[in-house]
């Protein structure tokens, strides 16, 4: 049950955008950046030097480059590869045995490796908050915002924002920072997110709205 290719397809642009139902706005003293399963593994199914690819990777460096710059935990998570029958559960009916026991294809991709001062979360389950420390993590510095980059927007990246809506948590998918198997995949994660649980905005909307905030203006 391998993921298939992914067939290039461009990334949205602000002009794609789902109308958001909330006016929710990002505060760098709330938020958390989420880079969501930025992995060996998942990454090689897309075709290297094309869309989306290129631009997921340059859209989440300077997403995690802006959220740095303003103090913004950054927190990653990952799938663990080489998992019993037991520790994957239902995802093995539906995915198949998932990440083998290479260690590099678990890793995060070089580029996005984790730095100093980052946090690495061991991801069992679609939505990062389960059987994670996510939660206690952000209520332990008082954070109730998240904002989620990475892949696959209609799976991980989705339920993960879901799940932060049903804890009282403010989600931001930014939408040309995920990626998923297809544009139509993509599309419906960002109007289900926009209709239901988020708010959709793009890497530079939000660079900008963060950058403002701080500076008052």
């Amino acid at each position: 049950m391998a993921i298939p290719p992914i067939t290039p397809y461009p990334m949205p642009d602000v002009s794609d955008l789902p109308a958001s139902r909330v006016d929710w706005q990002p505060d760098a003293r709330r938020a958390v950046l989420l880079v969501h399963d930025m992995q060996n593994y998942f990454l090689r199914a897309f075709t290297p030097g094309q869309s989306p690819l290129v631009d997921l990777m340059s859209n989440v460096l300077a997403l995690r480059a802006r959220c740095s710059d303003l103090g913004i935990p950054v927190v990653y998570s990952a799938q663990p590869g080489g998992q019993s029958s037991e520790q994957r559960g239902l995802l093995l009916d539906f995915w198949g045995g998932g990440i083998g026991t290479d260690p590099q294809e678990a890793e995060i991709t070089p580029e996005l490796a984790p730095r100093a001062g980052d946090v690495l979360l061991t991801k069992w389950r679609y939505s990062a908050y389960q059987r994670t420390e996510l939660a206690e993590l952000m209520a332990a510095q008082g954070r109730d915002q998240l904002i989620v980059c990475g892949i696959y927007a209609h799976i991980g990246v989705l339920m993960t924002a879901c799940e932060a809506f049903m804890r009282d948590v403010q989600p931001f998918v930014v939408a040309d920072a995920v990626a998923d198997f297809s544009a139509d995949h993509h599309r419906m994660a960002l109007t289900y997110a926009a209709e239901r649980c988020a708010v959709t905005v793009t890497t530079r909307q939000i660079s900008r709205a963060l950058a403002r905030e701080v500076a008052g203006v």
